[in-house]
């Protein structure tokens, strides 16, 4: 099984910067792409930042120029740098994965972290 691990959750005040991490682990022939979902009570859960192939990233309008992405391929592992914390980034941040596990033959398959809790308050 391929297993995601996130880190670095916390509570904070507006304009606080934290940074996300996480680290996939298993049977992986190859990540093709990595990054960050979040949910806030009451919404859905909506893409934050992904980095496709370790080519190309997107993110949501609401985190442009705050939040950047960082994926070590040769680590499997990607980080969220989150500065200028507002309090409608508190949500349950998800480490997102897709993975073609073992073998070039395998299925593509998304994989998820268990989430961490940003909470950003005065």
């Amino acid at each position: 099984q391929v297993q995601l691990v996130e880190s670095g959750g916390g509570l904070l005040q507006p304009g606080g910067s934290l940074r996300l991490s996480c680290a996939a682990s298993g049977s992986i022939f190859s990540i093709y792409a990595m990054g960050w979902y979040r949910q806030a009570p009451g919404k859905q859960r909506e893409l934050v930042a992904v980095d496709i192939n370790g080519i190309n990233t997107n993110y949501a309008d609401s985190v442009k120029g705050r939040f950047t992405i960082s994926r070590d391929s040769a680590k499997n592992t990607v980080s969220l740098q989150m500065n200028s914390l507002k309090p409608d980034d508190t949500a349950v941040y998800y480490c997102y994965a897709l993975v073609r596990a073992s073998t070039v033959s395998s299925p593509m398959t998304q994989f998820w972290g268990q989430g961490t809790q940003v909470t950003v308050s005065s």
